[in-house]
């Protein structure tokens, strides 16, 4: 017997449709009634998804564009943000701390575009596919919130240090006090910042752990040198040298480059039974004030020897050196 002839489905008399062209290229009946859930759903999310990662590629291009420096060309992506350290220097040290920073900022941008580009994707992908949004939107936004709650301190670091990153509180080769550690800047990432103090001891310090910031590194430094003088010394006198030698040393090599103004003499600075301190300031470049306070140490001592001004010693004059005197 002969059995009786398929009936074409419904959807083959719909001109345009797939099913009406499956069915006319095929003879399938099956295939031409379930031709939009296995060809055309599939092919608008191939094509959302196409759309999503060239989306994608294009801004994220365009970010390392913006984040890309050259030499002491600062990256436009840091164009418009402000920039504390400006100084010219260590121009190595600045180049590094603008690309260091660039790429920070740079990431995170590239992150956040991809989560959103991708998050659209998806939402119209399940759209494609007739599936209600609005309780998964609901349970995602509770998962989010248990998740951020239970990883509030993750969150916070990563907040903490995008705030450092566009304020740029500090950046590769400051030298900075964070309370717990202090030294010189080596990276500076969204998490953690790693510095390395002057013993060579390597510190890991959490953004949202840091609660203030000390930069020796911005805009400007202030040596200050305190010189002890004994009592019998003359301190008119030892003003007058101090100054002279430190404007001097100041106005040579190798302190030139360094320094900024000419050393101010402040004086007396404090007076124990012991010793008179004088005290003399200099403004120089950012984290050049050591070396410029160890030289002028250096300088005056010499000067003083030279000058008969003494040190403190008891009594306000250097001790017997054998045993007939008293």
């Amino acid at each position: 017997m002969t059995p009786p002839l398929l009936t074409q489905p419904s959807c083959v008399q719909e001109d345009g449709s797939w099913c009406s062209a499956v069915y006319g290229l095929t003879g399938n009946q099956w295939l031409a009634m379930y031709s939009d859930l296995l060809i055309a759903k599939p092919l608008n999310i191939a094509l959302i998804l196409a759309i999503a990662f060239a989306a994608r590629y294009f801004v994220h291009r365009a970010i390392s564009r913006l984040t890309r420096g050259n030499g002491a060309r600062t990256p436009k992506l840091l164009t418009p943000l402000k920039e504390r350290r400006t100084d010219a220097a260590n121009a190595a040290v600045l180049s590094e701390r603008r690309a260091q920073r660039a790429r920070t900022i740079g990431s995170v941008l590239k992150s956040l575009t991809s989560f959103v580009i991708f998050g659209l994707a998806v939402m119209y992908a399940l759209k494609s596919l007739g599936i209600e949004l609005a309780p998964i939107l609901a349970s995602a936004g509770v998962v989010g919130v248990a998740v951020a709650f239970g990883a509030q301190n993750l969150v916070r670091d990563f907040l903490s240090g995008m705030f450092m990153m566009v304020e740029d509180q500090y950046g590769v080769g400051d030298i900075v006090d964070l309370g717990e550690a202090i030294g010189t800047v080596e990276a500076v990432g969204l998490r953690v910042t790693t510095l390395r103090d002057l013993n060579g001891t390597v510190w890991y310090v959490r953004n949202g752990e840091i609660l203030r910031v000390g930069n020796s590194s911005q805009g400007f430094a202030v040596a200050v040198v305190d010189f002890p003088i004994a009592h019998a010394s003359d301190v008119e006198r030892a003003i007058e040298v101090a100054r002279d030698v430190a404007t001097d040393a100041a106005s040579r090599e190798p302190l030139s480059k360094d320094v900024l103004e000419p050393p101010e003499m402040l004086g007396v600075d404090q007076i124990t039974s012991d010793t008179i301190t004088l005290r003399l300031t200099v403004k120089v470049r950012p984290s050049k004030q050591w070396s410029v306070q160890r030289r002028l140490r250096a300088a005056i001592k010499r000067a003083y020897d030279d000058e008969d001004i003494h040190p403190p010693y008891p009594n306000g004059r250097p001790l017997a050196t054998n045993s007939t005197e008293v």
